[in-house]
This record gives structure tokens, sequence and C-alpha cells, in this order.
């Protein structure tokens, strides 16, 4: 059985921007999903997970449309995707296949994107192999959004796919979408190491669930601000001035959120691309933080905690990551600080009585690709 592997990703700047044809800044890191794939003789795919032990999921390649309702969740994004690849007219077979994943489910780390991803490259591999990497994208997003019902943008995929090693990848959304992957995207460096710094991901252990209503309720809230101004989109709004024009405070401040997150992230990429310090990067991610808790309203107390004890400790910047209402936080700290940044959360979250968050250190890492 041959294995392909996805990675999850953290997005350094850009939250809810995507789905607002904005910018964004992600990197890929090194805990991945694993998709062992073989050929059947018969006609239908059968999943199993290590996470998953004794849920086998069997089905007929006829009836990979009509299914979704009918199988766990886990198992829709991987026949979702399969599904997408015979819609979109490439031909398949049966085949095995076998996933196990080290991306925390929940953690606002893409674990959902990776899943797919990994699914995605393979069936490539296999039975159409001239699909280009922004194809993959799309089918791996269509994917989680008609058949796990995740109303999700291309940032997930796209870091899952594009990012490489030593690099944050900038996505120009639009410019992405319109020139179907040819243009619109560009590797940043990023050495954190070459300046003795850590990125820590603290794991705040309340997990997030982007098919719940929260992540849909915002997103069409975004829709609302920019119909409210007659845009197609909020990328399309040239100031902040005009947001005065949205009647409703709640989607006047979405939309705020939006403009000046895109301005975080051309700032970032600009800094990151002249060879600054990363350390210069650190007062911007806390000021998305800021933004995310109060003008788009997707962080939780625990979250709060994690980048207020991060910062309180001496970290370069922090803030939440991922969709919101649980997951995941990122701090930016020096390597001789880490440990103490650390336990600075340990006992914050002791002292608000929040379970223990599992912390690790990411590196920016390769995108999907086949394991030989």
């Amino acid at each position: 059985m041959r294995e392909w592997v996805a990675p999850g990703r953290v997005n350094i700047i850009g939250e809810h921007t995507d789905y607002n044809d904005g910018y964004v800044l992600p990197i890929a890191v090194p805990l991945v999903v694993r998709c062992g794939a073989r050929l059947r003789a018969d006609a239908s795919v059968v999943l199993t997970s290590r996470q998953r032990e004794g849920d086998t999921v069997r089905v007929g390649l006829a009836d990979l449309a009509d299914t979704r309702d009918r199988v766990p969740a886990w198992a829709r994004y991987p026949l979702g995707v399969f599904a997408e690849f015979a819609r979109r007219g490439h031909r398949v077979a049966g085949v095995d296949l076998a996933i196990d994943g080290a991306v925390p489910i929940g953690a606002g780390l893409s674990s959902s994107a990776a899943l797919s991803c990994s699914v995605a490259i393979a069936l490539r591999d296999l039975f159409a192999p001239t699909v280009t990497e922004y194809e993959l994208i799309d089918i791996a997003r269509t994917a989680e959004n008609e058949y796990a019902g995740a109303p999700t943008g291309v940032l997930d995929q796209s870091a899952s796919m594009l990012c490489t090693a030593g690099h944050a990848l900038f996505l120009d959304v639009r410019e992405f979408v319109r020139g179907r992957g040819e243009s619109g995207f560009e590797q940043i460096p990023f050495d954190l190491a070459g300046h003795d710094l850590e990125l820590l991901v603290i794991d705040t252990g309340q997990p997030h669930r982007l098919v719940d209503g929260g992540y849909g309720q915002r997103r069409a809230q975004c829709e609302a601000a920019a119909a409210a101004l007659g845009k197609p989109s909020l990328r399309e709004v040239a100031s902040m001035a005009e947001l005065d024009r949205i009647a409703d405070p709640t989607a006047r401040r979405r939309a705020r959120h939006v403009l000046t997150e895109n301005a975080r992230v051309l700032e970032v990429a600009e800094k990151l691309r002249e060879g600054a310090d990363p350390r210069a990067i650190g007062p911007v991610l806390s000021e998305g933080h800021i933004s995310l808790r109060d003008d788009f309203e997707v962080s939780t107390p625990a979250l709060d905690a994690a980048v207020d004890a991060a910062i309180e400790a001496g970290a370069h910047g922090a803030r939440m990551v991922g969709g919101g209402f649980g997951g995941s936080a990122i701090a930016l700290v020096d390597r001789d600080r880490t440990g103490a940044v650390t336990e600075s959360v340990r006992e914050r979250f002791a002292r608000s009585a929040f379970a223990p968050p599992r912390t690790f250190v990411v590196v920016p890492s390769p995108g999907a690709h086949r394991r030989d």
C-alpha cells in the first residue's frame, strides 16, 4: 500500500479573509494526515482510520454521491473527494483507503483539510495524473463544503497543498481563484530558527467545529455587509470610511475586521519579504487577536487567556488561529523563553479552571506529497 501525506496548517495572519476574497499568510505544520491507498478488484471504496478502530466504511462507486448522510461524519471528507473526482469526469475504480491522522482534531489546525488533501493527491496519482494543484484544492474544498457541510474558503486546502518548507504562503485569494492557480500566490521566507525564535501552538482543548453555526453565520454577515455596500465581496471595499454606510452595527464590525485583517496580512508579508527580524510582526499578530475577539467575536475565554498569558510571559505577539469558537492560539517567542511562556499559560489555565492545554512548537513545513 502506497502512502500520501498532507499537513495541517497554522495561519500566521489572515483569519476569515479567504471567503471574502482577501489575503492570507499560512504555513504548513509538521503534523500530517497519512492516506494509504491501493486498488481493489471490485467497484467499492473501503475506508478505515487508525483513529476510528473498528469503524470500517464501505461504499459502492455508484452510490458515492448519495451516501453522505448515511456515513460517519469523518468519512464524508474522503468520500466527498472521491465523489468529486467522479463527478468531474475522472475515471475512478475501487480502492482501499487507510487513514492515520496526527493533526489534532478541532484544534484549528485544519485537520479536515489535511484529510481531504491527502486523499485528493492519492486519487490524482492513482487515476488522474494531469489534474492540477488548483483543481485538487478546489476538489478538496468542494468536498468539505458540499459533502461534509463545512463552509470553508480555500485557505486551508491551499496551505496544505502549496506550502513549502521554510516559507509562509502569501495568498491573494481573489487573484488565485481568478487565475485558477496560475497567479496570486508567493512563497515568502520565514526563518524562525535563524533568529532564535519559535512558534508555539497552544491547543486549548476546546474543539471547534466548522460545521456548527457560528462560522457560517459570520460568513453570511460578511456577505450581508458587502451587499449593503453594493460590492461582490469585502475585498472590493476601498476604504474604512465606506463602512459607515452599513446600517447594521454587527455587520459593520465584521467588515471592519476583514478590512483591517487584510491590511495586517499585507504588513506582515512586506516585513518578511524585506528580510525583517520576525519579532517585528509580533505586535501585528496581537492586533489581529483583538480584532477577532472584539469585532469578529470568535474568540473564547480560554483563547483570550492563552494569548494574554503568553504576552505577559514575554511573547513578541500572540493570537488565536483558525475559525474560532475554540481551538488553538499561537505565540511568537524567543527560543529560550518557550518554556517560560508555556508555564505561564499552564498556570493561567489552572487558575481559570480550564483543562491543561497542549503545547508544541511548529516550523514551516512541506505541503502534500507522496511518501516514497
